[in-house]
């Protein structure tokens, strides 16, 4: 037997429809275009962000230094290698509104700028004027523009003053878009905007405070931003200097971008894998259809490749059916809804269909589509010419022959590389998969559970018919608990999951942190001003503690003389500048783990006490060397001592402390962090500015609801992702339930011969129904548990707890899907006359 007779056959069996195959084209598709989406959304953003990098940017290239300004070597270097050049100072401080002889205020962020701002793009206010208009200011007050709900959160209007530090500025308009608003990264208050050199007499600025400057350059046209970032580096790298040009306006957003995206198609390949049990379940069904034409065609002398040959190539047109359907839903719903995702979005994007994300998709569905449908295709070959007209596939090994089992297995394992390639992380991907395996393990065993307690239980439920038929009819091979149970269970566990890290993070974030956290940080108090602070906190009971230090920034340039980021790759630690401090003697709260500290009055060569966990994932040892960069001069230190650092108490924590006479020297604020009772908050804030002005307060409430807010979004996201699982899963399910509504007809046909009213037999199914349902639920749940517990604990190193609201959840969405579902195809068989259906079974 050839292929090309195959290939007939197949054509042949095809013209018969899709009867049978509509959930396998939708569990494909589905999945298939959920990927494609994702990808294709990514793609869009990318794309626009690289055609925008210039404008997000605000210039062609950026230089950017910390809690300084540029010296003259650095100036004169953006003097000769740009036409123009902008300087943006950014940094915290407190907006206040004196009113009624009481003060309101409030934390904003703060972005003063020169004349030349912006190089690109325009600021857009209401009233629409001109930005060198509003910042002019009126009767002799020097101008300011800020968002609107800064504005509400003061109640101001323009025209009406408030004050910075110890400068007052007049509001002159609402600040609605700043062209590179998305390069601000996160920022923990609304946006003010101000001139730098009306900030002169506001106290803001001095030496040693907290804030970053900005140069943006506005480079030549055709210049060589390779050789000209390189010439940057080469010169100021040492001195701090952070580097950024158009070739990527926007880093922090496209890499958060990028690791949101991967993540979401992880979860699209958890929905894909939930596709591919009804895409198992609809080939078996379909194949069980086709015993007696198998039989036929190998009593005509079929051998066991051509029968295989020919449901595997109509399971392969098939496939590739769904795979387009797929792409064609999955790559043209971004382009369809351009208008409303680009309205939701604050940076640019540019959607169309893009080769790569469909290519990826594709490649997902296929391989999806071969390890779901081998297994059951395998079984194909043992049915035997005396097995005409008998459902032999029901009486088939567990096991396909060795063959088909290395098949699948080496789909796997480039499904699982194909994943972790793309996707850019191959521990989130390995996880992913070996969660995956374990819920498909933990539901198949818990189905063959569930039989074996159904047929435990028919004998309890004697005096119960309706309970006792549901309950014999799940213990029966025909009913296809596996089915419900794998199918819904996976669509379930992966919205468990998801469910229960976005609830861990949330408590980890909110959850007790008014118990442990301070009230407040207070930065930029001056030396000077520390005794005035402390005392005003000492004399005030409802002050619980108060935790105080000197704190500088610096950048880690190299490690052991190598460049940092060559030791440490892109750990958190060695990216941007970080915070530390000085002391003479070890703080009574420090725990050594390793080393020793130095002694009070050490005035030797710099020593360093650094974080004992961040030490241990970069892999640095006691003895080696750190060079780290403050306010532009290199200090080179050893690490003498490690030391516990608990960051998630939201207190105090340095991952570096160094000796006194290091540093001590050097232009430099404090910090200070005030644990008191909630009732006296207000009060504290009010004193403390207005004895100094040019403090910076930031209530920790605050800073949660911000971060919240964050969280929200990325919840909202990824239960997205989740959604399209279950809607997989619910599909499977009502594949599930049309197959066996055979079963279901023939059962109660026999029901009501012996006398069942059809309300007791409609109680049956719906209490069969319901069993399974919550079984599938249960399951799901303890899966779901485990692996948010396990993300949660290894990947985003948090606490876990049990969510219950959304465990419960979990449960009712599976009872009631599977009631749906059983009800949905329970009125045919309750309609069928009884006569009809035993009649045709003789």
């Amino acid at each position: 037997m050839s292929l090309r007779l195959a290939a007939r056959f197949a054509r042949r069996e095809l013209r018969g429809g899709l009867r049978g195959f509509r959930i396998f084209l939708a569990c494909l598709a589905l999945g298939v275009a959920a990927i494609a989406a994702v990808g294709s959304v990514r793609s869009g953003i990318e794309a626009g962000l690289a055609r925008e990098g210039a404008a997000l940017l605000g210039g062609d290239a950026e230089m950017e230094f910390t809690f300084r300004f540029a010296d003259d070597a650095e100036r004169a270097w953006m003097s000769r290698n740009a036409d123009r050049v902008s300087e943006i100072v950014d940094f915290r401080s407190m907006a206040v509104v004196d009113r009624n002889d009481q003060s309101e205020r409030a934390l904003t962020q703060i972005k003063s700028i020169d004349s030349a701002y912006p190089l690109i793009g325009s600021v857009q206010l209401d009233p629409a004027i001109g930005l060198d208009t509003a910042l002019a200011g009126q009767n002799g007050q020097p101008g300011a523009v800020m968002e609107r709900v800064l504005m509400d959160r003061l109640g101001l209007t323009p025209g009406q003053t408030f004050r910075l530090g110890t400068q007052d500025f007049v509001l002159m308009a609402t600040l609605v878009r700043e062209p590179d608003g998305a390069t601000g990264g996160f920022g923990l208050g609304p946006r003010t905007i101000v001139l730098t050199d009306s900030l002169t007499a506001s106290g803001l600025l001095a030496a040693g405070t907290l804030f970053s400057t900005k140069y943006r350059l506005d480079l030549p046209a055709n210049t060589d931003l390779v050789a000209t970032a390189a010439s940057a580096k080469e010169q100021f790298d040492s001195s701090g200097l952070r580097w950024t040009d158009a070739r990527n306006g926007a880093p922090g957003v496209a890499e958060f971008v990028r690791r949101l995206g991967a993540f979401l198609i992880l979860v699209g390949l958890s929905g894909l894998a939930v596709g591919g049990v009804g895409v198992s379940a609809a080939v078996r069904a379909y194949l069980a259809e086709k015993t007696s034409t198998i039989a036929t065609l190998r009593t005509l002398g079929a051998d066991r490749r051509t029968i295989f040959q020919t449901y595997f190539l109509q399971i392969g047109a098939l496939s590739i059916v769904g795979i387009t359907l797929g792409l064609i839903l999955g790559g043209m719903t971004p382009v369809l809804l351009a208008p409303l995702i680009e309205d939701r979005l604050p940076i640019p994007a540019e959607f169309a269909l893009y080769p790569k994300p469909l290519f990826e998709a594709a490649l997902y569905g296929l391989l999806t589509a071969l390890i779901f449908t081998l297994w059951p295709l395998a079984r194909t070959e043992e049915v035997r010419a005396a097995t005409l007209f008998r459902d032999a596939l029901s009486t088939a090994k567990l096991l396909p022959p060795l063959r088909y089992l290395i098949a699948i297995a080496v789909g796997l394992v480039a499904l699982v590389g194909l994943a972790a390639w793309f996707s850019g992380s191959a521990t989130l991907t390995l996880m992913t998969t070996g969660g995956l395996a374990g819920a498909l393990v933990l539901l198949a065993v818990s189905a063959i559970a569930i039989r074996s307690i159904a047929r435990a239980g028919t004998r309890a439920a004697r005096k119960r018919p309706a309970l006792r038929w549901a309950l014999a009819a799940i213990s029966g091979p025909r009913e296809g608990a596996a089915s419900v149970v794998l199918s819904l269970g996976l669509g379930l566990t992966v919205l468990a999951a998801v469910g229960q890290i976005d609830g861990t993070l949330r408590n980890a974030i909110s959850g007790n942190l008014p118990d442990v956290a301070p009230s407040y940080f207070f930065v930029d108090i001056q030396k000077d001003q520390m005794p005035g602070f402390n005392a005003r906190l000492a004399e005030d009971p409802a002050v619980s503690r108060v935790e105080s230090a000197p704190m500088l920034r610096g950048v880690i340039t190299r490690i052991n003389g190598i460049t940092a980021s060559d030791v440490a790759g892109d750990h958190w630690v060695v990216q941007g500048d970080r915070g530390l401090t000085y002391n003479a003697e070890m703080p009574e709260t420090t725990t050594l783990t390793a080393g020793e500290w130095w002694p009070s009055d050490y005035t030797g060569p710099p020593q360093i006490s650094f974080a004992a966990e961040e030490a241990a994932e970069i892999g640095l040892s006691l003895g080696d060397t750190l060079t780290i960069n403050i306010l532009g001069r290199d200090i080179k230190a050893e690490i003498t001592s490690f030391r516990d650092v608990d960051f998630s108490t939201g207190g105090m924590g340095f991952v570096m402390a160094m000796n006194a006479s290091a540093i001590a020297g050097a232009p430099h604020s404090f910090i200070s962090t005030v644990y008191a009772e909630e009732h006296a908050e207000a009060a504290i804030l009010r004193d403390l500015a207005n004895q100094f002005p040019n403090i910076t307060a930031i209530r920790v409430r605050d800073a949660i609801d911000r971060v919240s807010d964050v969280l929200a979004g990325l919840a909202a996201a990824t239960s997205y992702g989740a959604g399209a699982s279950l809607l997989t899963g619910f599909l499977v399910l009502i594949g599930a339930a049309a197959a066996g509504e055979g079963a279901r007809t023939y059962e109660a046909a026999i029901l009501k011969t012996v006398g069942a009213p059809r309300r007791q037999i409609l109680l049956s199914f719906a209490i069969r129904a319901a069993l399974l349902g919550a079984a599938a639920g249960l399951v799901a749940l303890a899966a779901g548990i485990v692996g948010g517990w396990a993300v949660s604990t290894y990947v985003l190193d948090t606490s876990f707890s049990i969510i219950w609201p959304s465990a419960i959840g979990i449960v009712v969405g599976g009872v009631l899907a599977t009631l749906l579902a059983g009800l949905l195809f329970a009125w045919r068989p309750l309609a069928s006359r009884p006569a009809q259906v035993l009649r045709a079974r003789e």
